[in-house]
């Protein structure tokens, strides 16, 4: 997947795009033939046990984009920007590269069009982000629901596609808003609570999956439940080594 077939898809094909933090799942992501991988800094609230996306760090974040770049060969991957990894724009720049060095193709920024113009400006691929920003919000609910910030959020849109995005995720935002500003850009949206109009949608891999019980969004739709699963073969491993039919001979050498 490139870029350009990306932004080829747009009116024409929906992107499918998931988060993935690690070799094993990415490898997975890939081979199932998902469009866009986005190691995501919600890692720190499903993998590192945060409460907020504000901890993860760019230690973190070059640790897990490299290790889903071994595991996927054709998907595109997006890596986020960490909080305070964009705090000016030289930072901002640095932080890019050691990420594209990492193994992502682009990189993904809250907000802040001035800063996505400098990245893009330097030839790295950039995804913008408006709407519910979680480095910076102080609630996590529906945004955009006034004509006022409706208007506001349309506004960042565009000024983030003349900075040079390629794609913007849209956030908990209505889905007739996200419906205007997907037919206003000539880039895709990416949607994640912002209804079926979006040229794509994104899901934490965790939230399809069922591996995660923290709190769930209204959007997160869970397609499997591996936690159950995961909980009722350990449970099983456990009973087997008490009474002893773990391991028998087929598991032992001679």
């Amino acid at each position: 997947m490139s870029l350009e077939k990306i932004r080829a898809m747009k009116g024409y094909q929906a992107i499918t795009a998931l988060t993935a933090y690690d070799c094993n799942i990415a490898k997975l992501l890939d081979e199932a033939g998902v469009d866009i991988i986005i190691v995501g800094d919600s890692l720190g609230n499903v993998v590192l046990g945060c409460e907020t996306t504000r901890e993860v760090t760019m230690q973190d974040m070059v640790r897990h984009t490299g290790a889903v770049r071994r595991g996927a060969v054709t998907s595109f991957i997006v890596a986020d920007l960490p909080f305070q990894a964009d705090a000016s724009p030289e930072q901002a720049l640095e932080n890019s590269h050691l990420l594209i060095d990492a193994g992502a193709d682009a990189v993904k920024i809250e907000g802040k069009p001035e800063i996505a113009k400098v990245i893009a400006a330097n030839r790295i691929p950039v995804m913008g982000h408006v709407g519910l920003l979680p480095q910076t919000a102080e609630e996590f609910k529906v945004q955009g629901k006034d004509r006022v910030a409706a208007e506001k959020i349309v506004q960042e849109a565009k000024a983030l596609e003349k900075a040079g995005c390629f794609a913007i995720v849209l956030e908990a935002i209505p889905a007739s808003l996200a419906s205007t500003i997907t037919s206003l850009i000539n880039i895709p949206t990416i949607g994640i609570g912002a209804g079926p109009y979006c040229d794509g949608q994104v899901l934490v891999i965790n939230d399809v999956l069922g591996m995660y019980e923290g709190h769930t969004p209204k959007f997160a739709k869970r397609y499997a439940a591996l936690n159950e699963d995961i909980r009722a073969a350990v449970k099983n491993y456990i009973k087997e080594v008490k009474t002893g039919q773990f391991p028998g001979d087929q598991h032992s050498y001679r």
